[in-house]
């Protein structure tokens, strides 16, 4: 049933597989380069990026379980990203206008931007109990991302290649069957070394206490001793490659 709804938004136009191969080296465009990117969290692993004239939407999803009293993210965007066919990080239906939707690994170009697709496990075992997360990267107003999705399996050699070292790492830290805990998104940050770090994927006040078996970020952030923790009083910050440390490491902690 998801396969065929994915292929429906396909011949629809709305999905675009571009994909062009395996890259492993990255260059930002002087485009690319100029100017800074709005980051503003919509709740879970779901987040607008906004920079270069463009709008990327990360995993919208389905206000349930974990994510039950967020909205439905209704933000426009030219651009979708999808993790996973799940209900809290691929849900497609009710998108404003005709975005562009990338849900597969490997390497495409759309809207001036180049993306990287990267195939990780979503569950500890196999990777079959909740099917394949893709992790991405891409540039966006001078800023290197990394937006790990649902990852819930250790950074291999070759994904560290491909992921290189982020300005901003976006990763899960709550735990549950089918994300990292605390942990190993500590773990994971060690092998990236990103230079800003938003968790993403914990309980909030959102969740459904009955069938939500995620942790706090608090749980998270006692882990992270030497880094310098920020909370911010919103859900979006702003970051240009002029305000990236130039040492030390920084966790942004945006609240919705």
């Amino acid at each position: 049933m998801k396969r065929r709804r994915f292929m429906h938004y396909v011949q629809a136009g709305l999905i675009t597989s571009l994909s062009t191969g395996i890259a492993t080296h990255w260059q930002s465009s002087p485009a690319q380069a100029a100017g800074s990117l709005s980051i503003r969290w919509l709740g879970h692993t779901c987040f607008l990026f906004s920079g270069n004239g463009t709008q990327v939407l990360v995993n919208p999803f389905r206000p349930t379980g974990c994510t039950a009293k967020y909205p439905a993210p209704q933000a426009s965007a030219n651009i979708v990203l999808i993790s996973s066919r799940l209900l809290d990080e691929g849900v497609v239906e009710g998108l404003a206008g005709k975005p562009k939707l990338l849900f597969e690994p490997g390497a495409y170009k759309a809207e001036g931007l180049q993306f990287q697709g990267i195939r990780t496990l979503h569950d500890r075992v196999n990777g079959y109990r909740f099917g394949t997360n893709v992790a991405w990267k891409w540039v966006q107003g001078g800023v290197n991302v990394v937006h790990l999705g649902g990852i819930a399996s250790p950074i291999s050699v070759e994904q560290k290649i491909l992921m290189g070292r982020p300005d901003v790492l976006l990763i899960p830290v709550g735990g549950s069957a089918k994300a990292y805990t605390p942990e190993e998104a500590k773990a994971a940050i060690q092998t990236l070394n990103p230079k800003v770090v938003i968790p993403t994927h914990y309980k909030t006040a959102a969740a459904d206490p009955n069938t939500c078996d995620l942790q706090s970020v608090e749980d998270f952030l006692s882990l992270m001793q030497g880094a310098t923790i920020r909370r911010v009083g919103g859900n979006g910050i702003t970051i240009s490659a002029n305000s990236l440390p130039s040492s030390g490491q920084i966790v942004q902690v945006l609240s919705y």
